[in-house]
């Protein structure tokens, strides 16, 4: 957009009915020399996509603020107003601990009331997942939750939810996408409230929720002879102080620590570069801690507690970082363990994982006799499975790389909160076995093979970016590698054209996928290679899954990781990515 029309969108916002403290911060833009705080403005509209909005707080089209935010909600309502008519709708609204996230909030619910949908609204900070919950709970049509998960502070986000707890799948995302692209004057936004129809809501909500995790559990013998376990635990400024470790107090852990530091919900988050529990970084203060008071496991969770990272003590006694894909694949090997121990298993249950996480949690399921289904990446996805499987099929567990979890389907979407009930539940059966939750992952490589994934990102920044981008998807779908590491490619799997294909016949097979833009390589000795285009940012991603050949030692844990990490090495520079 060219700066005449950047300036002409900026004037379009003065003339609308927005607030004067609003039109004082975009004349303030339009007078500086430096236009590039307006371009930035108000270049685009802040898209709505299929997950809701993200970005910088601030005045402008492209910016999360009032009015994007008031444009959102009203082009949801105006879908729900069409999608129900003639019955009484409601909603659920939540937030997370960053700045401007209850003010949000409490926008959201009065445009909502404005619209004749009675809001069910959280009168103080809650997770993610707990919106979910109060969704199902309530009965709800569809539900907002104010956050923007692990981003930096300028960042806020609007996550919308369908009926079944779940993040809006098609059709109904780009219906509401529709609705609020339909909105092109923000005279038609309706910020006049109806108090009536906003219903506070809060500890009664915790209770029916924590009550609902403790029915997860497997192992309460465990916790009573293990309840001594010494766990770390951070919130990193969020939401998981607000009810963690409440859950673990309740199922039964004496010697739960918080980091006290990062225990009071700040949206500045003053003592990490990023809220993300996935970054070493953010898990300093807990590791000190932990070391300190001799702990036996971390955990951490993002600002909006939906993802969970933790620590655990490795053979050499120091803690280690598990990875996405290790803490997945515990939690699956704990969950069928004891449903088989606990003679649960009949015949019809099932795990979900994402397309990019570990093989390795489909041979443990394998070993179970549990079905292991594959979706796109996105944990939307994997709600969607729960929701057509429903009745049919039994769901005992799920997850992606990216460290987000789900036991059980109270919950529609990753639920940190759970998970670290769980995780802990986990320790503790560990323990009850003499063992620690790394070596409890050491026996698991141990009878199934030694997995270790990777993930890089290349960021390919404008237009020349996009297309660069593009172009590589298309060499690689063009001329395949023949050969990963070593390894023949034996497979071919291309989400954008729904095939696979097998590389020694030529013979290509149509899946039922989703089109997306995601292409997959497998090799004969167990590699995994997925390049997927960033949908979010300007980088195409890589997952790296390989698997060690022969039989696995625990005790040379470094030296058999060292070894496939100089395979994935190899992976990279056969794809020229080095």
């Amino acid at each position: 957009m060219i700066m005449s029309e950047i300036r002409e969108k900026a004037e379009q916002w003065l003339a609308a009915a927005i607030d004067e403290d609003a039109k004082q911060e975009i004349r303030e833009m339009l007078s500086k020399e430096d236009p590039t705080a307006l371009t930035d403005a108000f270049y685009k509209d802040l898209e709505f996509g299929t997950g809701g909005l993200r970005g910088i707080m601030g005045m402008g089209s492209n910016r999360m603020n009032k009015y994007t935010i008031g444009k959102a909600t009203q082009g949801l309502a105006n879908y729900l107003n069409k999608q129900y008519p003639g019955e009484v709708i409601s909603v659920a609204v939540a937030y997370d601990s960053r700045n401007n996230s209850r003010e949000f909030a409490q926008l959201t619910a009065n445009v909502f009331s404005a619209n004749g949908i009675v809001v069910y609204l959280f009168e103080e900070l809650r997770p993610t997942p707990e919106l979910s919950f109060a969704v199902r709970h309530f009965g709800c049509k569809s539900g907002v939750v104010i956050t923007a998960s692990h981003n930096p502070k300028e960042y806020n986000g609007y996550k919308a939810y369908g009926a079944d707890g779940a993040q809006l799948t098609p059709p109904h995302d780009l219906n509401v996408i529709g609705e609020v692209n339909a909105i092109t004057d923000l005279n038609t936004i309706n910020f006049n409230m109806d108090a009536g129809k906003i219903k506070a809501i809060g500890k009664e909500i915790d209770t029916l929720y924590i009550e609902a995790i403790k029915g997860l559990s497997l192992s309460p013998e465990a916790i009573n002879r293990a309840h001594d376990v010494k766990i770390i635990f951070s919130s990193i400024h969020g939401t998981g102080t607000t009810l963690v470790p409440e859950v673990l107090k309740q199922m039964g852990f004496s010697q739960v620590y918080e980091v006290e530091e990062q225990a009071t919900p700040d949206g500045n988050f003053p003592t990490v570069v990023y809220p993300n529990p996935e970054e070493s970084e953010a898990l300093t203060l807990a590791l000190k801690k932990a070391k300190d008071i001799d702990a036996d496991l971390v955990m951490a969770t993002d600002p909006d507690a939906d993802r969970v990272g933790i620590a655990v003590r490795n053979d050499q006694n120091e803690f280690q970082l598990l990875n996405g894909n290790q803490t997945g694949s515990l939690l699956i090997y704990y969950l069928l363990k004891k449903w088989e121990d606990l003679c649960k298993i009949k015949g019809n249950e099932y795990v979900v994982k994402t397309i990019v996480t570990s093989e390795l949690i489909a041979d443990i399921a394998a070993h179970f006799k549990v079905d292991c289904f594959d979706t796109l990446t996105g944990f939307k996805y994997i709600a969607t499975m729960i929701r057509e499987l429903e009745g049919e099929k039994v769901f005992i567990g799920g997850g992606e790389e990216s460290y987000g979890y789900l036991i059980g389907d109270f919950v529609r979407d990753k639920d940190a909160v759970a998970s670290c009930a769980m995780i802990a539940e986990m320790a503790a059966y560990a323990r009850e076995k003499g063992k620690t939750l790394f070596e409890l992952l050491m026996d698991i490589y141990a009878q199934f093979g030694f997995y270790l994934e990777t993930l890089s990102s290349i960021t390919k920044t404008g237009k020349e970016g996009a297309e660069e981008i593009d172009k590589m998807m298309q060499e690689f779908r063009n001329s395949p590698p023949k050969t990963l590491g070593g390894s023949p490619v034996i497979k071919v799997v291309d989400y954008q054209a729904g095939k696979a294909t097998d590389m020694s016949t030529g013979k290509s097979e149509d899946i039922e996928f989703p089109r997306s833009n995601v292409l997959q390589f497998f090799t004969k000795d167990g590699a995994k290679v997925s390049a997927r285009p960033s949908g979010t940012e300007p980088k195409i991603k890589f997952y790296f899954g390989v698997k060690k050949a022969g039989k696995f030692n625990p005790h040379e844990y470094a030296i058999q990781e060292e070894e496939l990490l100089r395979k994935i090495e190899i992976i990279k520079n056969d794809l020229s990515l080095n």
